[in-house]
């Protein structure tokens, strides 16, 4: 019973890997058609500067069906380890889903503020990503995956993927080190302040 139970909860992550990525295929081609009969599919110099090569949007066709496979199977395994009973694999995966749509959100502003130039919410990504990644977990697969996907009509898929890879170090960092000493200092600052004091 328990065998059978497993094989259908894998057959059912496998369906979901397949039409997920299918779905992301098809917005990326449709994209590119879209792109190429409406004055050429776009290149991207790598940071905006004209004398360093640029890199055309034709990979997205490419490297966004592969890393959706990839990263929503790292996102599955992940959710399978983690969980014991059918009720919290659907807490873990509505988490994911959240997860997803804030590095979509993110990236959507991101890429939405480059191309209206509001710099000043640019200047401040840097330190958005920080705080953000002290809350939530921005290196996981579901995040960047989102985030990725956000920015891709803006700036391709590979710019933001080396972009992100690079925030998920910093977030590991920040989200498994820093992260637990601030939450061991607000814990040791709220017990001293609610001791009472001896008389």
């Amino acid at each position: 019973m328990m065998i059978n139970q497993e094989i259908a909860r894998r057959q059912n992550r496998s369906n979901t890997k397949v039409l997920l990525t299918g779905i992301v295929t098809i917005f990326v081609l449709s994209l590119l058609i879209w792109e190429h009969f409406h004055g050429g599919v776009a290149s991207h110099h790598i940071l905006q500067q004209q004398n360093l090569p640029a890199i055309s949007n034709w990979w997205n066709g490419l490297i966004l069906p592969i890393l959706t496979w990839f990263l929503i199977g790292r996102t599955e395994k992940r959710i399978g380890k983690q969980s014991s009973q059918v009720q919290q694999t659907n807490n873990l995966q509505r988490q994911a889903l959240r997860l997803f749509l804030t590095g979509l959100g993110l990236g959507v502003l991101i890429a939405t503020s480059f191309t209206n130039g509001y710099s000043a919410f640019l200047d401040n990504i840097p330190y958005i990503i920080l705080v953000l990644s002290l809350i939530i977990p921005i290196y996981y697969a579901e995040f960047i995956l989102g985030f990725i996907l956000g920015m891709t009509y803006t700036f391709g898929a590979i710019l933001p993927t080396a972009f992100i890879l690079i925030l998920a170090a910093i977030g590991i960092l920040a989200y498994r080190f820093i992260r637990p000493m601030i939450m061991r200092l607000t814990m040791k600052l709220n017990s001293s302040l609610n001791k009472s004091p001896n008389r």
